[in-house]
């Protein structure tokens, strides 16, 4: 059949007209049934989040709310950048990578795994993504996270990072030039690492791409952010020292970004840098939550809390350590009640107590209730407490009370390994076996109780710490080292309290422990410096701790003049 010119004319012209009809109005994603965070973005200051130029971002009146939303999520401000992706979205509801940040957002790589709705709320997101028109980095972008949240009933967690990784490896290879894409990946590396891993392999390698790429955008919020997650290791950290000393600066109104720092001065022992990082991040968390919810508590300033008072201790600041503890209980309201706010609450009263050697306190410690966290689904964290609380039943000689606090602790193990949560089993497994070594030394049993601390040092150093806490409640090898002092073992004693402040420098116990080890050993000497640093730690806080009389009357008997 032949069409003439004018026929054909015609049916050019009324193709190109619905064409241009299809553009101008396209179809709209129902997205009513996915409870998206809308309203205005509540940010403290002046918006200063650091500088990304994401490529992907759709229609170009969008560019700088999807750059925003960019910025937030690389600085852990999951709220706020699920609000700001959702306004591209309102703006642009073809904008497939709007969605995939969305999902982005409610994933927490480092932290928590999302809950039940919210891997059904991603499903839901990426599906809409696909439909949508996308360049091909940006099909590979929601390939990639759909990694994590495909078959999610089916397929546990730590499989699905890793297929996530390995998406993000491909792109990685195939786009190298790319920051974001970069970015992306070595933060995905990081994440999939297992804590049993003490090579730190994959930390290493994220981190060795981060600081190539820091070298050229020094002002990027997630390459700095990033950088020392990959190092927030005892063996690692003094590689991230010096771009923790800068984040803060890269993103000034962020409460994480001005937190984040003090992971590193933690794990090196620089407790007046992680105090002041903590001081402002609390701060900047206070002027956020007064602007979501007046009167009500950010999870993200708890946090702050927790870090403080770990710093305070180490100093031999009782004073402001207990005035962090008075402050939390007139909380009523925080948001969210997550499980950051959890192992806070159970950590700070269990730190006060058994960072004393309070033990009577320690042994009637009580959780937190006030703050109507709903502990059967935070065992792990409630177990803080009662593992403080055994160690203070069994040093006041309570040891039917102990046992039942051991009992608590098992079934809290049980739980967790009905869950598949193997890692923090295996800190409830730590935690009982060092109840029981205790338990055996008050019953006489030095043998066993020797065997049981030494296995659970042991098991912790094989472990790494998960980045929820700036330490354990009482590291296992000072428990061994204050065992072998008590079991007149000076020697064995300093050599475990030595590898102990290798592993967690300057800690206030460590130093004393490591003291009083080299007196009864007669190293005089190492007793001096000892005495010296536990002095100079604390010498600009007025503390009451006996330890600092002891260490300033062993220096006077020696002749020694304090801080030579």
């Amino acid at each position: 059949m032949k069409y003439s010119n004018k026929i054909l004319l015609n049916i050019a012209i009324l193709f190109f007209s619905l064409l241009l009809s299809c553009k101008n109005s396209p179809h709209k994603p129902n997205i009513s049934s996915l409870n998206l965070l809308r309203g205005e973005l509540q940010l403290c200051g002046d918006g200063q989040f650091g500088d990304v130029n994401f490529s992907e971002s759709c229609s170009q009146e969008t560019r700088d709310k999807f750059n925003l939303a960019i910025s937030l999520l690389h600085s852990f401000e999951y709220a706020e950048a699920e609000k700001a992706f959702v306004k591209v979205i309102d703006k642009d509801p073809q904008c497939a990578m709007a969605y995939w940040g969305v999902a982005m957002s409610i994933y927490h790589d480092l932290w928590a795994p999302p809950n039940t709705s919210d891997l059904e709320k991603g499903v839901k997101l990426l599906s809409i993504a696909k439909t949508l028109p996308k360049s091909k980095k940006a099909e590979q972008y929601i390939e990639a996270i759909g990694a994590f949240y495909l078959d999610w009933e089916n397929i546990d967690t730590q499989t699905r990072k890793d297929r996530y990784a390995q998406k993000m490896l491909n792109m990685y290879q195939t786009y190298k030039d790319d920051t974001e894409v970069s970015v992306f990946y070595a933060l995905a590396l990081r994440a999939s690492a297992l804590p049993s891993d003490k090579t730190y392999s994959k930390q290493r390698e994220s981190g060795k791409i981060l600081e190539t790429l820091f070298k050229k955008e020094p002002n990027h919020p997630g390459i700095a952010h990033y950088i020392i997650h990959a190092y927030d290791y005892p063996e690692l950290a003094l590689l991230g020292l010096n771009t923790a000393r800068r984040y803060a600066s890269i993103a000034p109104n962020s409460a994480h970004a001005q937190h984040m720092p003090s992971h590193i001065f933690t794990r090196l022992g620089l407790w007046n840098e992680s105090i002041s990082s903590n001081i402002s991040s609390a701060e900047s968390a206070i002027c956020y939550a007064e602007n979501i919810a007046p009167g009500a508590h950010w999870d993200e300033e708890v946090h702050a809390m927790g870090y403080l008072v770990y710093a305070y201790l180490q100093t031999g600041n009782n004073e402001l350590a207990y005035e962090q503890y008075d402050y939390l209980k007139t909380f009523k309201e925080i948001f969210p009640p997550n499980f950051k706010l959890a192992y806070t609450a159970a950590a700070i009263p269990a730190r006060l107590a058994v960072e004393n050697k309070n033990w009577k306190e320690a042994a009637n410690l009580k959780l937190p209730n006030q703050l109507e966290i709903n502990w059967k689904a935070f065992p792990w964290q409630a177990s803080l407490l009662h593992f403080a609380k055994a160690l203070g039943n069994i040093h006041i000689n309570n040891l039917e009370t102990a046992q039942k606090e051991l009992n608590l602790l098992e079934a809290f193990k049980s739980q967790l390994l009905s869950q598949n949560k193997t890692y923090e089993a295996n800190q409830l497994t730590i935690e009982i076996t060092t109840i029981k070594a205790w338990m055996q030394l008050k019953k006489g049993k030095n043998k066993q109780a020797l065997i049981h601390m030494y296995s659970a040092a042991n098991l912790e150093s094989k472990t790494s710490k998960h980045p929820v806490t700036p330490g354990e409640i009482l590291p296992a090898d000072e428990l061994l080292a204050d065992m072998l002092l008590a079991l007149n073992q000076p020697q064995e004693a300093l050599a475990i309290y030595e590898l102990n402040q290798q592993r967690r420098p300057n800690r206030f116990n460590g130093i004393y422990g490591a003291a009083i080890a080299a007196k009864q050993t007669g190293n005089r000497l190492k007793a001096i410096r000892y005495f010296n640093l536990l002095l100079k730690q604390t010498e600009n806080v007025k503390s009451k701790r006996p330890e600092l009389e002891e260490a300033k009357a062993f220096l006077k008997q020696n002749n020694i003049i304090y801080g030579i």
